[in-house]
């Protein structure tokens, strides 16, 4: 088969679409035959060489994927071959096959095609698992979501919404933040022009906010927790900003606030398969609705990914990029 391989750590021109071994199923996975996968930003640290796949994972990226079941592995009972299905993954998916463990390869969300579910995986199961199965966001919460037009932002604030929370973003152009704001988004802060902590502190009447979804790490954890009101939690999901920071715990302390850390491709198998199936339970009920839709920016083919990447860095994407693998689909 061909996958997109990284020639060596480098820029997005060291992608290449090349012959590569065909994976080998075990007991309790499926074989998929890949229409589509989407561009992650982990995808752009693994091609960097920051991020190396987890053990067993193929070399190459892609953290999800939609397609059809070719095959099941000893043991699958829950999906048949032929199933159209979309996947959450541990890497792999820029390519014309992967295999995944049966749990984490989803039903298609109702009125959702086969290309674009491709683009739901990774961000409806980071989102859900954090803002509900960490941050328990409740009905009334507020909640602040720094990169607010990326595919994950696109996403918070839509089932923020559908849970009930309120949602404030930053955003770095007036087009991103005007598509949070179409989503649902009532705050919307520019990090170029405006300091968000003054922001929410007017917007909130100096109450702050409940839950803070962030993808900067260091370089925001001190103003965060001046955004934060009593009994706060910041998810940190991201490195963008560095991964080092001095913390004033008395600051924490003061609001009885928390900080988690997560990331979801490192996770145990059996954790994954619980977070999909709680998307699965939750949020494709609300896709069927209308209530939450993924947000493509635009669709290209998997020979394209080189360009994919230099668009996701150089910030030109609101939403999601999928990769077609399969023409004509």
């Amino acid at each position: 088969m061909r996958a997109i391989v990284i020639t060596e750590p480098g820029g997005p021109d060291v992608l290449s679409w090349q012959e590569v071994a065909e994976p080998a199923l075990g007991p309790g996975e499926v074989l998929v035959d890949v229409v589509a996968t989407a561009v992650n930003r982990a995808d752009l640290l693994q091609r960097q060489g920051f991020y190396p796949p987890p053990p067993g994972a193929p070399d190459w990226p892609g953290l999800e994927c939609s397609g059809v079941i070719a095959q099941l592995g000893d043991g699958v009972t829950s999906r048949s071959v032929g199933d159209e299905v979309c996947c959450l993954l541990s890497g792999g998916g820029y390519a014309e096959r992967v295999v995944v463990p049966a749990g984490q390869a989803m039903a298609l969300p109702p009125s959702i095609g086969v290309v674009e579910a491709a683009g739901l995986p990774e961000v409806a199961c980071t989102v859900w698992s954090n803002l509900v199965m960490v941050a328990n966001l409740q009905r009334g919460d507020w909640l602040l979501v720094h990169g607010g037009g990326s595919g994950i932002g696109t996403m918070a604030i839509q089932i923020a919404r559908a849970l009930g929370a309120r949602v404030a973003v930053t955003a770095g152009s007036q087009i991103k933040l005007d598509a949070c704001a179409a989503l649902g988004a009532e705050v919307l802060i520019n990090y170029r022009e405006q300091d968000f902590v003054e922001a929410i502190c007017v917007e909130t009447g100096g109450r702050g906010v409940d839950v803070i979804l962030d993808n900067m790490g260091a370089a925001y954890l001190e103003r965060n927790i001046e955004a934060l009101a009593r009994n706060g939690r910041i998810v940190i999901i991201g490195m963008q900003g560095g991964t080092r920071s001095e913390v004033d715990i008395t600051a924490l302390l003061r609001r009885n606030a928390a900080v988690h850390a997560t990331t979801l491709r490192g996770r145990p198998t059996s954790e994954k398969v619980e977070i999909c199936q709680e998307v699965e339970r939750h949020v494709w009920p609300w896709i069927g609705a209308g209530i939450v839709k993924p947000v493509i920016d635009r669709v290209m083919p998997i020979t394209d990914a080189a360009s994919a990447h230099h668009a996701l860095e150089a910030g030109q994407v609101t939403g999601k990029i999928v990769l077609r693998v399969t023409p004509g689909i």
